[in-house]
């Protein structure tokens, strides 16, 4: 019985290409999720800074976001750089937080809200740029063109007749802008050292730029002459979600997805800050608002895809029909839009894990 049983046992059949494709599509979209909780966390940033922290001392707040969580990290992961990446976590660290963090808070003290999130709106077209300049990468016009379609749709957003401009404010903000898209592009240049994981990455960056921020902070900004319960509850939580959190979470992503693409996602934060007047303040979208939303929206995840793939139909092999395969069934196509056309990366990306990921390829 036994004997007839065992040949009596089919193989089963490979999964069809529809199936496979589907698994990795669907690796690469919780790939994307994850990425997008980082700049859903920054959206909180400004209403945070405007009604809990000390006013004017974006240095001080930069650094109670960067240097205490950073140190937490290391602590959790045990892992320091080595060789050269010494010098290039420092260059990283300065420019991702060490200018970014101080940059963005002057530019929220300065301006309006709405103003501050439609000059942060013009980093995906900064990265697309730049990842043109330094990774030599052809430009993807599509992409870059949903870049300023999302500009406009976060423009029609959170700007109004009324909206303040302040000099400083603008060059604020439009140097975090050009300081943190030169970071990602850097990032996506450099990769991460084998062995190291997201959170020790983002623990070294936030220490290398909280240090160098830490001078100017406490000695030529000083600190605040009172930090009260609620501006206690906004460090911790800029520090340890829209810090900590946030960027391991886009780092990790950054490293599997396009680096344009990644960029696009940061359209979500000023969406997001939008929405938190909606709900929490009574807000109302006007028509052309909703519109801008919706624009804003559609860009975000056109802009995931390329126009290539997405107009290129299926082929087939020529010969007999009966052996005729898929040379690229359309789920296959989406999974090579969303940023690579192999299966998804494995990571053993926890506290103190050690990944196998890597931050590899360009944008199409």
């Amino acid at each position: 019985m036994a004997r007839t049983a065992e040949s009596e046992r089919v193989t089963p059949p490979p999964a069809p290409p529809a199936t496979a494709a589907r698994g990795r599509l669907d690796g690469r979209v919780a790939v994307l999720a994850a990425t997008a909780l980082a700049p859903a966390s920054w959206g909180t940033t400004y209403a945070v800074t405007t009604e809990f922290l000390p006013p004017d001392h974006p240095m001080f707040a930069g650094l109670m976001r960067s240097l205490p969580v950073g140190l937490l990290a290391l602590a959790l992961t045990r892992c320091l750089p080595s060789g050269s990446w010494w010098w290039k976590a420092a260059v990283l660290g300065v420019l991702n937080i060490g200018a970014f963090f101080p940059l963005l808070f002057l530019a929220a003290e300065r301006l309006p809200g709405g103003v501050a999130a439609t000059l942060g709106a013009v980093q995906p077209l900064a990265v697309g740029v730049l990842a043109i300049a330094v990774l030599r990468e052809s430009p993807s016009w599509w992409r870059l063109g949903w870049g300023a379609a999302g500009l406009l749709g976060v423009g029609l957003v959170v700007l109004t007749p009324a909206a303040a401009l302040d000099a400083a404010g603008v060059v604020a903000g439009l140097a975090a802008t050009a300081s943190m898209g030169l970071g990602l592009v850097l990032i996506k240049r450099w990769g991460r050292p084998p062995g190291v994981s997201s959170m020790t990455f983002t623990g070294w960056l936030l220490t290398f730029g909280g240090l160098a921020l830490a001078p100017l902070a406490l000695v030529v900004e000083g600190a605040p002459a009172t930090v009260d319960a609620g501006a206690v509850g906004g460090y911790l939580w800029l520090g340890l979600i829209g810090g900590l959190l946030a960027y391991t979470l886009w780092y990790r992503g950054l490293s599997r997805l396009p680096v344009t693409a990644t960029a696009l996602l940061v359209l979500l934060s000023p969406l997001v800050a939008a929405a938190v007047g909606v709900l929490a303040v009574g807000e109302r979208f006007s028509p052309a608002q909703a519109a801008g939303f919706a624009l804003a929206l559609l860009a975000l995840l056109a802009g995931q895809f390329t126009g290539r793939q997405l107009r290129t139909p299926p082929r087939t092999e020529s010969g007999n029909p009966s052996q005729q395969r898929m040379l690229k069934h359309p789920l296959e196509a989406q999974v090579s839009a969303l940023g690579g056309a192999g299966p998804a990366a494995t990571d053993a990306d926890h506290v103190t894990g050690r990944p196998t990921d890597r931050a590899r390829g360009g944008d199409s």
